[in-house]
């Protein structure tokens, strides 16, 4: 779980109920600003999700919530993936500021498909704002594909990329 990463003991877990607290935090945390601090585009989220919203999530069938810590277990990162039948959506992803850009949200992606793919999910499927260029370099490393486009999906106005990660030919 840790090639490529420049983070010392990263630990990738799954969330329990009593986390809603902390991932809505962390959601709150990643995505407060409209623009990017790095000046790489506009993030998508309108409102942080609150706490009753992350229980659900962490209490769904079928939902993936994972949680990203560093040393002494300081949380850095969150994902929620969402499965259904035999395909699974990227509900979201976030790395606080002062950690991006180490392979942190690489590892909470791979994670999350090693996850997955043992369910038989066979295509995991990502939307992201087309000006988000760190999280589409994210998704292409990872092998994901283009298959559509969202013209003003966002609330801002902005389009979104869609697209798709095979998890089956995946090493």
């Amino acid at each position: 779980m840790t090639h490529g990463l420049d983070v010392d003991g990263l630990k990738i877990r799954a969330a329990a109920s009593c986390d809603a607290p902390l991932f809505a935090a962390l959601h709150a945390s990643c995505f407060v600003s409209r623009e990017s601090p790095e000046g790489i585009g506009r993030w998508n989220e309108n409102e942080p999700w609150n706490e009753s919203t992350m229980a659900q999530f962490i209490a769904g069938p079928r939902t993936v919530c994972l949680i990203a810590a560093i040393a002494g277990d300081e949380p850095v990162g969150f994902l929620i993936a969402r499965a259904a039948a035999d395909e699974a959506e990227l509900l979201t992803i976030g790395v606080l500021l002062g950690h991006r850009k180490r392979g942190i949200g690489q590892a909470l992606l791979r994670e999350a498909v090693a996850v997955l793919r043992p369910g038989g999910i066979r295509q995991l499927f990502l939307e992201v704002e087309e000006t988000n260029t760190p999280a589409l370099s994210l998704y292409r490393g990872l092998g994901a594909v283009p298959v559509g486009r969202r013209p003003g999906y966002y609330e801002n106005g902005a389009d979104a990329a869609v697209l798709r990660l095979d998890l089956q030919a995946r090493p």
